[in-house]
């Protein structure tokens, strides 16, 4: 393969691995005694309420919300849409109808629940004291600051009816068992899409130094509950103790999938890890540094070899300008290299929306930068005002996909050809 099909076919591996027509049916549990309650939120959640419906031998009924353009069709489950990453009405309308749909269950009943990166903001029930106003204003705040998503959720899930366990909590005693598809660094279940059917280890101080640290503008109702509301359910919760949560699909086992592509191809794969996170610039420069070593010195590997990594890089949002982690991460790459023959890359985020825009990602090689400066473009500035959308798409090289239905967060790959 030349190295730009190669990345690409990389790249449709690793989500082709958690796409949920293959990872949820195995994953199935019985059928109960009593009702079958489908629910479930997040960027997959649509795909995995048809691959549930495909699979299971009996009666099903239920509502899944996910990201606006990702509905599938379906003829049980009823599936509709909100806004991701800012929670919306419509959100915050089908988190009250879920949660409302797992109360006065019995012990005989199942609540199979499809959870997947992006339920955060999908499922937005402001608890009591609060507006979808105020949970509109974190989450633009927190979206800006660099905070990681461990950090992002760890907030969201203090300031939520739903979320941290409490969706869990409402079913009881209700046989819980979540499919959950990861999009954080380390598949901490308590992180992806802030952890519904999950006990929770952190506290509202924890919530509230989280903002402190980041110097976030919050609404004086949101400082108040942090500072006094009672505590999301804790490792121990009695309605708890009929949960199940399953991890059906990883951000490493997509990294492995993208390194068996690798290898048919002839080129050795160099997985540095699932979990990296990070200033995407910075995330850039540490790949840049072993992309050279391996170009020049042979190490840790030597050419033909990919560099591949996953998780969640982060944006401080400084500059004006359109795009996302995975652009303004090639962009930096871009620079760092300036130009040294023998390396391309790619990198997209798994769900197919990079960011805000209508690309999952984009790529470089060697002639990135010359043909942006024969286009009268200016590589640093752009970096500077965080603009790589514009970058990519006046130089042809942004990567669209268009919503994949599946999501286990951010793939990058390095690519050192042989001199």
């Amino acid at each position: 393969m030349k190295p730009r099909e190669l990345l690409e076919a990389m790249f449709r591996a690793a989500v082709e691995a958690a796409l949920p027509s293959l990872c949820v049916p195995a994953n199935l549990p019985p059928r109960p005694k009593g009702r079958t309650i489908i629910i479930g939120a997040g960027k997959a959640s649509g795909a995995m309420a048809k691959a549930v419906e495909d699979s299971w031998d009996g009666p099903l009924e239920g509502l899944v919300v996910t990201r606006y353009g990702y509905r599938v069709p379906t003829t049980r489950l009823e599936v509709v849409e909100a806004a991701h990453p800012v929670p919306d009405a419509a959100g915050r309308e089908a988190a009250k109808r879920i949660f409302d749909l797992v109360q006065g269950l019995t012990k005989d009943d199942l609540v199979l629940c499809l959870i997947s990166g992006g339920g955060s903001a999908l499922l937005a029930l402001p608890p009591e004291g609060l507006t979808l106003e105020d949970k509109q204003a974190v989450n633009k705040a927190l979206l800006k600051s660099g905070a990681t998503i461990s950090e992002m959720n760890t907030v969201r899930k203090h300031l939520s009816a739903i979320k941290g366990g409490r969706l869990a909590a409402a079913a009881s005693p209700a046989k819980v068992v979540a499919l959950m598809i990861s999009d954080v660094p380390g598949d901490d279940p308590s992180i992806i899409a802030s952890g519904p059917t999950v006990v929770d280890p952190s506290t509202n101080a924890d919530a509230l130094g989280i903002i402190e640290k980041y110097s976030i503008e919050i609404p004086k109702a949101v400082r108040e509950r942090l500072r006094n509301a009672d505590e999301t359910p804790k490792p121990g919760d009695y309605r708890l103790a009929f949960v199940e949560n399953i991890m059906i699909a990883t951000p490493q086992a997509s990294l492995d999938a993208a390194a068996e592509v690798a290898r048919r191809a002839g080129v050795t794969p160099v997985i540095l890890g699932d979990s990296i996170e990070g200033e995407s610039r910075d995330v850039a420069l540490v790949h840049a540094g072993i992309a050279r070593q391996c170009a020049m010195r042979g190490q840790p590997e030597a050419p033909p070899c990919v560099l591949i990594s996953g998780g969640e890089t982060t944006i401080t949002l400084k500059g004006k300008g359109k795009g996302g982690r995975n652009t303004e991460f090639l962009l930096a790459l871009a620079i760092a290299l300036n130009g040294m023959e023998g390396i391309y890359a790619v990198a997209g985020d798994t769900d197919g929306v990079d960011g805000s825009e209508d690309n999952a990602g984009a790529l470089i090689d060697p002639t990135t930068l010359a043909r942006a400066a024969k286009a009268g473009i200016n590589a640093k500035a752009m970096l500077a005002d965080n603009d790589p959308w514009n970058f990519f798409n006046k130089i042809g090289d942004l990567l669209v996909t268009g919503p994949t239905l599946t999501n286990v967060n951010d793939f990058r790959a390095v690519l050192i050809e042989k001199r």
